[in-house]
C-alpha cells in the first residue's frame, strides 16, 4: 500500500456542498482519501504530515473546458496580438496597436529567418481592435513581397497572407467566387481568407498546415507551463485532428512523470463523414489513459462574431456586415449526432451566433427522439448570442453549456458599438439566464484567442466589465461561489468527468490548485488577481516558481 499523505491548509475550499471547507487533506496513490481536519484524518491509520500548503489556499485544480494545446506552438511564432501578454516561460510580451507596429514586429522577426523561403508566421491577429481597418496584402507585401507570410487571427477563423503565399496557395487570380475569400478593387483576393476550406490551402504555405491544431511535443511542454502558472490541472484541447502521429506524441508526452496536466482533446468533425469520424472516436477512447482523455467529438457550426464569420438571426450585424458562414452543414450534423449517441459518444458544439445556435437546438432534439439518451452532456462550446426561449430548449434537451466569459473584456466594447449592438451585447454569454434556466454551466478561456487563466475567466463571468471599464449586461452577472463552481465542478460535469475531478473529497483524483489569496474572500473585483503558486495533479506536486 503507498503512502497516507496528510496536507494541511490554510483553508481547503472543496466544491463538496455537504462539506465546503476544510484544514486537510489525505492523499494516497495520486488519490483523495479524505477531507477533514487532523483528528478526522489521523483515523485512516499511518500518515505523513506534510506542511508545504500551511499557508495557503486550496482548491480543485481549475478544469478549462475550452481551450487548445496549440498556443505552445503558437508562441514560437510572432505574437501580433492587441494587448499584453505572457508567454508559457513568463515573459509578457507588449500588445501591438496599430498596423504599422504590426508590420515592424514581422520586419524585426524577418529579420532573424535565415533561410530566404522559410514562411513568416504569425498570430493573435484582430483589426477590430484598430478602427475595424482590414489588414491586406499590400500590408504584408511591405514586410516582404518574396516570402509567404501569413497571420492567424485571434479567433482562429480567418488567416491574412501577403501576396507570395496567395501565389503559392493558387488563389492569386481573378474570377474567384467564394464568399470566404473577399475580393479588392482589382479583382484578386484581398489577403483575408475566412474559414477552413479558404485558410487550409494558403496555410501550408505559411506555416499553419491541416494539422496546426495537434501541438507538437514540445509545444504540449510548453502549454502545460501555462497550466501550472494558472492553476489548472485538466485541460481540454477543443479542436484536434487526432492524426495516427499526433495521438502517439500526445501519449507519449503525457505520460512523462513531470507531465503536469491532464488533456482531454476532441476530435474536429471536419473531412470525414459522420460515421467515419464516430468510428475513429470510439477506437481512440479505447486507448485512452489517466493523463489523455480521448472520446469525445467536436463540431463547429459557424464562425466569430468579431471576425462577421458567425451566423446571426435578423436583424443581423449591427454595422450591416453580411451574414456569417455555415461550417456544418445541417444534414451532417444530424447525421453524426445520431450516430454519437448511439454510441455513447459525446459531442461539444462551436455555435457563436444565435442563428447556429437555433440550428443545432434544431437538430438535437429530433435526434433524441430517434435515439433516446438520458445523461448524453452534449454542450454548446460559446453560444454567446443564446437567448433565454433558446436556454429554456437546451435545459429541455439536456445540453450543457460553455460560455465565453471572457469576451465581455475582449471584446464586449466592439460588440456593443459595432458587430451586434447594445441590447444583444448585454445579452451576450447569459451566465445568469443559464443557471436561472437549469443548464448546467461552464465558463472558458478559448485559449489562444485569450489567454488562459480560469480565475480571470471567473472575474469576467462576476463583473463583466469591458476593456474600458465599461460594466455590460448587469442583470447578467453572477456570483464569485457561482464563477468558481463553474470553473470546477461545472465544467467537469460538461466533460462526463465530474466523478473524477472538480471538487475534493474522497475518492476523486489528488488535483488541486494552490494559491496565494483565498479567492471567496478577496472580493468579486479582486478575483482575476488571486494569486497561483502552482498545482497538485494526481498528487504530483509542480510550483510555476520551478518551471
Amino acid at each position: 500500500m503507498s503512502e497516507t499523505i496528510i496536507y494541511s491548509a490554510q483553508k481547503i475550499i472543496t466544491m463538496n456542498p455537504s462539506r465546503p471547507n476544510a484544514t486537510h487533506v489525505a492523499v494516497q496513490g495520486g488519490r483523495i482519501l479524505a477531507v477533514g481536519d487532523l483528528t478526522e484524518l489521523e483515523t485512516w491509520g499511518p500518515y505523513r504530515l506534510d506542511e508545504s500548503f500551511a499557508d495557503k489556499i486550496l482548491m480543485p485544480g481549475l478544469v478549462e473546458g475550452h481551450a487548445h494545446t496549440m498556443e505552445g506552438t503558437l508562441w514560437r511564432n510572432v505574437y501580433c496580438g492587441f494587448f499584453d501578454r505572457a508567454d508559457p516561460d513568463g515573459k509578457t510580451w507588449d500588445g501591438v496597436k496599430t498596423i504599422q507596429a504590426i508590420q515592424d514586429r514581422l520586419i524585426e522577426a524577418e529579420a532573424k529567418l535565415t533561410d530566404p523561403d522559410a514562411p513568416l508566421s504569425g498570430w493573435s491577429l484582430d483589426p477590430i481592435y484598430m478602427d475595424n481597418k482590414r489588414v491586406t496584402r499590400a500590408d504584408l507585401d511591405k514586410v516582404s513581397s518574396t516570402r509567404p507570410i501569413g497571420i492567424l487571427h485571434a479567433s482562429g477563423h480567418i488567416l491574412n497572407v501577403n501576396t507570395k503565399a496567395l501565389e503559392l496557395g493558387g488563389l492569386l487570380k481573378p474570377g474567384i467566387n467564394h464568399e470566404g475569400i473577399p475580393l479588392g478593387t482589382d479583382g484578386l483576393p484581398t489577403g483575408e481568407l475566412f474559414g477552413p476550406d479558404t485558410m487550409t490551402p494558403v496555410g501550408v504555405h505559411v506555416g499553419f498546415n491541416r494539422s496546426m491544431t495537434d501541438s507538437d511535443e514540445q509545444g504540449l511542454r510548453d502549454f502545460a507551463k501555462l497550466c501550472v502558472r494558472t492553476g489548472v490541472t485538466t485541460i481540454t484541447d477543443l479542436a484536434a485532428r487526432l492524426e495516427p502521429d499526433g495521438v502517439e506524441s500526445m501519449l507519449k508526452v503525457t505520460n512523462e512523470e513531470t507531465y503536469p496536466a491532464r488533456v482531454v482533446p476532441l476530435q474536429i468533425f471536419m473531412g470525414a463523414t459522420a460515421k467515419e469520424t464516430v468510428d475513429k472516436v470510439i477506437g481512440l477512447k479505447a486507448r485512452a489513459t489517466d493523463r489523455l482523455r480521448l472520446g469525445r467529438i467536436k463540431a463547429v457550426a459557424d464562425g466569430s462574431i468579431q471576425g462577421f464569420s458567425a451566423r446571426v438571426r435578423w436583424p443581423g450585424y449591427h454595422n450591416g456586415a453580411p451574414n456569417g458562414l455555415w461550417y456544418t452543414a445541417p444534414e451532417q450534423l444530424a447525421e453524426l449526432y445520431r450516430l454519437a449517441l448511439a454510441a455513447d459518444v459525446q459531442v461539444h458544439t462551436h455555435t457563436n451566433g444565435d442563428e447556429a445556435t437555433e440550428m443545432v437546438l434544431d437538430t438535437l432534439g429530433p435526434a433524441l427522439k430517434d435515439v433516446p439518451s438520458p445523461d448524453h452532456r452534449f454542450t454548446l462550446q460559446h453560444c454567446q448570442l443564446a437567448d433565454a426561449a433558446q436556454f429554456r430548449r437546451m435545459d429541455k434537451l439536456g445540453m450543457c453549456v460553455n460560455l465565453f466569459a471572457n469576451h465581455h473584456f475582449y471584446w464586449g466594447d466592439e460588440h456593443y458599438r459595432l458587430t451586434v449592438g447594445p441590447e444583444r451585447a448585454t445579452r451576450m454569454n447569459a451566465c445568469r439566464t443559464a443557471l436561472d434556466t437549469g443548464v448546467p454551466l461552464a465558463i472558458h478561456s478559448d485559449a489562444p484567442v485569450t489567454p488562459l487563466g480560469p480565475l480571470f475567466t471567473a472575474w469576467s463571468a462576476v463583473n463583466r466589465l469591458t476593456a474600458s471599464g465599461r460594466t455590460q449586461g448587469e442583470h447578467e452577472k453572477i456570483e464569485v461561489s457561482e464563477a468558481l463552481r463553474a470553473i470546477t465542478i461545472g465544467a467537469a460535469y460538461t466533460l462526463h468527468m465530474d466523478d473524477e475531478i472538480g471538487s475534493i473529497e474522497v475518492g476523486k483524483k489528488a488535483d488541486f490548485a494552490v494559491l496565494e489569496d483565498d479567492p471567496t474572500e478577496i472580493g468579486g473585483a479582486n478575483l482575476k488577481d488571486v494569486r497561483v503558486w502552482g498545482t497538485v495533479q494526481g498528487g504530483r506536486i509542480f510550483a510555476a516558481a520551478d518551471l
